[in-house]
C-alpha cells in the first residue's frame, strides 16, 4: 500500500467529498422531481437516499478541516479520531433517512386511497442512477482504500448499496408495469427503507471497533513479531498494543534485552525496532518500546498481545 503525506491525503479527501456532493445532488434532484412527476414512491425514496448522501459528504468535508489541525496540549495525539466520530455520525443520518422513508411509505401502503400506476420515465431515470452511482462508488472506494479513510470508504459502501437499491427499484417498477399492480412500487420503497437502515447499522457497528482501539486485522501483530526478530539483541516481544488514528498506527510494545548492557545499547536496539516497524508496516505514526531485562516475567500482565495469546 502506498504511503501518502498528510497534505496530499487531505486534498484527496476534500476532492472526493466535492465529487460526492456534486454527483449525489444531481441524482437526488433528478430522482425526486421525476419521482413526483411519474408518481413513483420508490424513485422518490431512492432520491431521498441520494439526498442524504449529499449531507454525509458535507459532514466529510467539514471533518477534513478538523483532522488537518496539528496536535496540541489538549489533543496531544492530534484530531484524526474526528474522522471515526464523523463516520459514526454519518451512520445516524443514513439510518434517519431510511426510517423517515419507511414511515411515510408504510402510511401510504396501508392507506385506503386509490393508487395510480407510475409513468415509464421512472424506469429511465433509475437506469441513469445505477450507471452514475457505479462510477462514483468505484472511484470513492479507490480513494478511500488508497488513503485509508474510513469516512470515504463508508460513503463508498453507502453508494454501492445505493446501486442495489436502484436495481431493486428498477425491478419493482418493471413488475409494477408487467403485473399492473401499483402496490408493488410501495412495497419496493418499504424494502429500500429497511435496507438503508441495515447499511447504517453496519457502518455504526464497524466504527465501534476503532473507537474501542480494536484491530480488525490481527495480521499486523505477526508483522511486529517478525520485525522484532530481525533486530539483533531484541527478545520476547510482548504486551503489544496497536491502535489507529484514522489512517495511522500507534504501536507500543515491551521487549527483553541482555540485562548487563548499558542504557545507550538498549536505546539503539529500541531505535532499530522502530525503524524496522516503519519499514515493514505502512502508515506507522509512532512507536513506543519499553525495555526489560531478559527473563523478566510478570504473571499479572493482562493488557496487550503476546505470541502465546494471539490466534492466527
Amino acid at each position: 500500500m502506498a504511503n501518502h503525506n498528510n497534505t496530499e491525503r487531505l486534498r484527496m479527501l476534500r476532492k472526493a467529498s466535492w465529487v460526492g456532493i456534486a454527483g449525489n445532488f444531481f441524482l437526488s434532484v433528478l430522482k425526486i422531481v421525476v419521482g413526483f412527476i411519474s408518481g413513483s414512491f420508490a424513485v422518490i425514496g431512492d432520491g431521498i437516499d441520494s439526498l442524504s448522501d449529499v449531507v454525509t459528504y458535507f459532514i466529510t468535508l467539514f471533518t477534513t478541516r478538523i483532522i488537518s489541525k496539528p496536535p496540541d496540549s489538549k489533543y496531544p495525539y492530534g484530531y484524526r479520531k474526528a474522522e471515526t466520530i464523523s463516520t459514526k455520525v454519518l451512520s445516524f443520518i443514513i439510518f434517519f433517512a431510511g426510517a423517515q422513508l419507511m414511515i411515510s411509505t408504510a402510511g401510504k401502503l396501508f392507506s385506503s386511497e386509490p393508487r395510480e400506476m407510475p409513468s415509464i420515465i421512472a424506469i429511465y431515470i433509475t437506469v441513469v442512477s445505477i450507471i452514475v452511482k457505479a462510477f462514483l462508488s468505484a472511484w470513492q472506494f479507490k480513494v478511500g482504500k488508497s488513503y485509508q479513510s474510513s469516512m470515504i470508504i463508508a460513503n463508498a459502501k453507502n453508494m454501492r448499496n445505493d446501486i442495489l437499491i436502484s436495481i431493486s427499484v428498477l425491478l419493482g417498477l418493471i413488475f409494477t408495469f408487467l403485473l399492473k399492480m401499483p402496490v408493488l412500487d410501495l412495497i419496493t420503497a418499504l424494502l429500500v427503507s429497511l435496507w438503508i437502515m441495515w447499511v447504517a447499522f453496519n457502518i455504526f457497528r464497524e466504527t465501534n471497533l476503532e473507537l474501542m482501539d480494536g484491530m480488525p486485522d490481527t495480521e499486523i501483530y505477526f508483522k511486529i513479531f517478525k520485525s522484532v526478530d530481525q533486530v539483533k539483541g531484541a527478545h520476547n516481544p510482548h504486551r503489544i498494543r496497536v491502535r489507529k488514528l484514522a489512517d495511522l498506527y500507534l504501536i507500543a510494545l515491551d521487549i527483553e534485552v541482555d540485562g548487563s548492557i548499558v542504557v545507550s545499547e538498549a536505546h539503539e536496539i529500541a531505535k532499530k525496532i522502530e525503524l524496522k516497524l516503519k519499514q515493514n508496516i505502512p502508515h506507522v505514526y509512532d512507536v513506543l518500546v519499553h525495555i526489560e531485562p531478559y527473563g523478566n516475567i510478570e504473571k499479572d500482565e493482562v493488557f496487550g498481545v503476546s505470541r502465546g495469546n494471539l490466534k492466527q
